[in-house]
């Protein structure tokens, strides 16, 4: 590998004892800040019974309490706006995304749209391409990756997800190089191009596919590169943090981002686990706007920190490998069970319920059960779908009214049926 193969060669090869001592002290650094200037933060430690001078290394984080994404909204509410998590005040932000829950999401700094320009880099984006970014323009992940592209040099070409046909238009006319995306959505995408009477090899110069929000099937992704000739790699982030990790072209793991510290922790006792085991994703991102100590991603994963064949020397987490606790991530957005449970109970008709995700077609589909003493009224599924949507921002496939007792009591709110393949 040459320096073009890194868009920060210093950090992102520097030697083993260099990156411990350059990430212990962004965490002292960090800590400090964040227990100053965030409110919330310094209540965390002070709870604790911790001075900031008391956590100097990686190995002193445990003695910090894990702060739950599935809390943040909740935290919010109770302080508003931001749950005392931010540095500054809402009019010094350069936006505020609102997701469902609600959660208020704060534009970051400089140096997170950096690492996440540099994750892109390593998916193989260049100046002079032309990239259509197809998450979602009212969630976190469409905002941050265009700022990543633009300090790319990238043309980009926000088209939000949805409307396949018009997204094949787009990139035919425009000849986009890059996509960024859900790997489904790319195959749809590819697939209506072909019902629309277009060889996708041949009439669009796609190459490079970026893709995350959902586990990409490996027999998907061998289609994509084989029938269609697409480097797809994956990105790994999420709504607080940004990006978590990335796939260089090798695609041995996600590679950690420089500016952020990750641990892998058993997720009963939230002791620190070592390389090749399995634990979840607890993120402390080295950014002074949204200083959250010790996130807790509910995502499961294991690491290594041996070094990259392309010569990275950063962690590496080996896939996701599913979820700690009852949230389900769907068509790249978290549900949880007290969305649902809000939901529900805004329609007298309803008694109990379940969420079921399954795969039709390399697409989640979303069926939700309601269980009625009565013949539903008319309309009412579609009253339920819209209220989904406007509390998750998720459409739904399918309302299935059915009678009382067909959902097993003490079943799960959500029931995940997808199988990916290994």
């Amino acid at each position: 590998m040459d320096a073009t193969t890194y868009y920060d060669p210093a950090l992102e090869t520097m030697p083993a004892a260099d990156r411990r001592n350059y990430t212990n002290q962004r965490l002292r650094r960090i800590i400090r800040f964040a227990y100053d200037k965030a409110p919330a933060m310094r209540e965390k430690l002070d709870k604790a019974g911790l001075s900031p001078e008391a956590i100097r290394t990686m190995d002193d984080l445990p003695n910090i309490p894990i702060t739950r994404k599935e809390d943040l909204p909740k935290l919010q509410r109770a302080k508003p706006p931001f749950g005392g998590f931010v540095t500054v005040p809402p009019s010094a932000l350069e936006w505020i995304i609102v997701n469902p829950g609600p959660l208020y999401v704060p534009s970051h700094t400089e140096e997170c749209y950096q690492s996440t320009a540099k994750a892109l880099y390593a998916g193989g984006f260049r100046k002079g391409h032309l990239v259509v970014n197809t998450f979602g323009y009212n969630y976190h992940a469409a905002w941050l990756i265009t700022e990543g592209l633009r300090r790319l040099g990238v043309t980009v070409i926000p088209t939000g997800v949805g409307n396949t046909e018009f997204q094949v238009q787009v990139m035919h006319d425009l000849q986009a190089s890059g996509f960024l995306g859900t790997p489904s959505f790319l195959n749809n995408i590819i697939k209506k191009a072909g019902e629309l009477g277009y060889d996708f090899r041949r009439d669009f110069p796609l190459k490079v596919a970026m893709v995350g929000g959902e586990p990409a099937p490996p027999a998907l992704k061998k289609s994509f590169q084989e029938d269609y000739g697409l480097s797809t790699p994956d990105l790994y982030g999420n709504t607080e943090v940004g990006t978590l990790g990335f796939d260089c072209l090798l695609k041995t793991g996600f590679h950690v981002p420089d500016e952020i510290c990750v641990e892998v922790v058993d997720p009963a006792t939230g002791r620190q686990l070592g390389p090749g085991e399995e634990g979840e994703v607890v993120v402390t991102p080295f950014y002074e706007i949204y200083p959250v100590l010790r996130l807790g991603t509910g995502d499961l994963s294991a690491f290594t920190d041996d070094v990259c064949p392309c010569g990275r020397t950063s962690r590496r987490l080996l896939g996701i490998r599913g979820r700690v606790g009852d949230a389900v991530r769907v068509r790249a957005i978290f549900v949880f069970p007290h969305q649902l449970q809000a939901v529900v109970s805004r329609f007298a008709e309803a008694g109990r319920y379940q969420l079921v995700v399954s795969r039709v077609k390399e697409r989640d589909y979303l069926t939700l059960k309601v269980e009625t003493q009565q013949a539903a009224p008319e309309g009412l599924a579609e009253a339920v779908a819209k209220s989904f949507q406007d509390a998750c921002g998720l459409k739904m496939d399918k309302v299935d009214f059915v009678a009382p007792g067909s959902i097993p009591e003490g079943s799960k709110p959500l029931l995940d049926e997808r199988k990916w393949e290994q």
